[in-house]
Parts: C-alpha cells; sequence; structure tokens
C-alpha cells in the first residue's frame, strides 16, 4: 500500500515553520532567519520514503498585512491550507494564547480537514510553560494529534513523522522519487541571497528587499555565472546594504555564494547589484514581475 499527501504547516511568522520543513527534508530548501515574515512564496517541497511521498507546502506566517506584498503573503497562506491532507499546526510555548494564534485556529475550524498541535521551541521553555500551552491549545480545538518538538534540535520529529504518514490516504506518487522540490533553481538561489542578506543587515532594511536572478548560466566547464539585481526602496537603504567600503555587501555575497555551490553542487561566479525601486512592496506590476502572483 503506498500512501501519498500534501501538507501545511500554518502558524504565526516565526514561530520555525522553516526550520522544521528543513530538518524533515535534510535538505536547506526554506530560508532561516531570526527575522519573521522571512518565507514569501510556498514552496512544494518532496519526502520521499519506501511507501509513501509526502508533499510539504511551507507558508509565509499569517499576520497583518501593511502593504500589498504583506496581503499577497497572507492570503497565500490561507489558500495553502485549502485541498490538503493535513495541517501541522505550529506555535510556541506562551502564558497565554495569542490573538495572531485565535485568528489562525478560528479560520482552521472552518476547513474540513485534520489539524496536528506543533508545539516547537520546548527545549528553550520551562516544562510547566510546555505543559500549560499543550492543555490550553488543546481545550481551544480539537487536534487529530499534540506533538511537543525542537526542531532546532531534532527533538520528536521522529514522533511528528509516524503519525503524518498514518493520516495521509493511499494515493499515487505525485513526482518522481529523486525529485525534492518544485521551484525552479533560480528561485532557491534568490532565496539564498535573501537570507544572507536579512542575516547581515539592520532592522530597518530586510522586509524592504527582494532579490531577482537576471542571469544564471553555466558554462562548459561547469561553472555557474549569476548575476542578481539586490533591490530595496530607500537611496539611504542601498547605502547600508553596500556599507562602509562596500564590505556589507561583500560578506552577503560571500556567504550567499558558498551555499550556493553547495546547493548547485558546482563553482559558481557571482556578481550582486544593488538597485533602488521606491515602494516596490506596494507595486503590483513590479510584484508580478518577481514572482508573486495575485490570490484569486
Amino acid at each position: 500500500m503506498f500512501k501519498s499527501g500534501f501538507v501545511t504547516i500554518m502558524g504565526r511568522p516565526n514561530v520555525g515553520k522553516s526550520t522544521l520543513l528543513n530538518l524533515l527534508m535534510g535538505e536547506k530548501l526554506s530560508i532561516v532567519s531570526s527575522k519573521p515574515q522571512t518565507t514569501r512564496n510556498n514552496i512544494n517541497t518532496i519526502l520521499n520514503g519506501e511507501d509513501y511521498q509526502i508533499v510539504f507546502v511551507d507558508t509565509p506566517g499569517i499576520h497583518k498585512p501593511r502593504h500589498k506584498l504583506g496581503e499577497y503573503m497572507v492570503n497565500s497562506a490561507q489558500d495553502a491550507a485549502r485541498d490538503v491532507d493535513l495541517v501541522l499546526f505550529l506555535t510556541t510555548p506562551g502564558e497565554v494564547m495569542g490573538k495572531g494564534d485565535s485568528f489562525i485556529l478560528e479560520q482552521l475550524k472552518d476547513m474540513d480537514v485534520p489539524v496536528f498541535l506543533v508545539v516547537n521551541k520546548v527545549d528553550e521553555n520551562p516544562h510547566e510553560l510546555v505543559a500549560k500551552t499543550l492543555d490550553t491549545y488543546s481545550t481551544a480545538f480539537d487536534f487529530k494529534e499534540i506533538i511537543p518538538i525542537s526542531a532546532l534540535k531534532g527533538k520528536n520529529t521522529d514522533t511528528l513523522l509516524k503519525p503524518m504518514i498514518d493520516i495521509i490516504p493511499e494515493g499515487p506518487k505525485y513526482y518522481p522519487e529523486d525529485m525534492i522540490a518544485d521551484v525552479q533553481e533560480r528561485f532557491i538561489v534568490s532565496e539564498i541571497i535573501r537570507e544572507k542578506a536579512l542575516r547581515l543587515l539592520n532592522e530597518e532594511v530586510p522586509h524592504g528587499i527582494a532579490v531577482d536572478v537576471i542571469i544564471m548560466k553555466q558554462n562548459d566547464k561547469g561553472l555557474y555565472n549569476i548575476e542578481v539585481d539586490l533591490i530595496c526602496e530607500k537611496d539611504s537603504h542601498k547605502a547600508i546594504i553596500i556599507g562602509k567600503n562596500g564590505q556589507t555587501l561583500k560578506k552577503i555575497g560571500q556567504y550567499a555564494r558558498m551555499d550556493i555551490e553547495r546547493f548547485l553542487d558546482s563553482r559558481v561566479n557571482l556578481k550582486i547589484w544593488v538597485k533602488v525601486r521606491k515602494e516596490w512592496r506596494d507595486n503590483p506590476l513590479f510584484l508580478k514581475e518577481l514572482g508573486y502572483k495575485k490570490n484569486k
């Protein structure tokens, strides 16, 4: 009997959705940052087992949008919860249930789909607080499973996988065995570069940046020549991204190139150009150019 199904991971920004996905997949396919609203696009990643195939949909965190890009992210996350076989609702320990989690759970009550409660970062919190969180959430929603984990440390993630396999239906193999993601290489390259920028830049800059891969070609010696535009909203942000004597941009490029070479398993020549596009996050045409398609 072969089982296959689609699983979406939902939760507030920065609860560890991308970290959990990367751990389950064993691949760095979704960017990880300490800053919220890091993930902007749903990424289908495919976990293949001997008798199962799980297609994960990693969604942007649901939050109150402040611009058209934010609206896209929230709509994208909501759409991902429809027509899937299982929702992993991810949260972290807390004294009370916040408005963000309450909002998401209210939406899930209207959807005919099983939901697992996954409480992340249990290694960073007292046992009493974790227990209180499990009790609070279990009385607020009818979860099929309740599983405390640490995605960063890998605690209890094996315990999470088995009930996921149990609950998904019998079905076909939707993707070839050797396929781990349905996004293009160019997209993953752009996300790697954006991750490095998020890690190195000041607080006022990161969510006003985007990465557009202009050129990505491999020559006959196996070397990839990649040129990208790193887009920001203000001239002052451009100066911060470049840094004194170009040092910040140089570090972004160095760190990104190392990860891109590991991902592509090839040498990479990377060039990054910083360009200003004022208020690009509220420009529908430019958002479409970057791949943020409007939801129906």
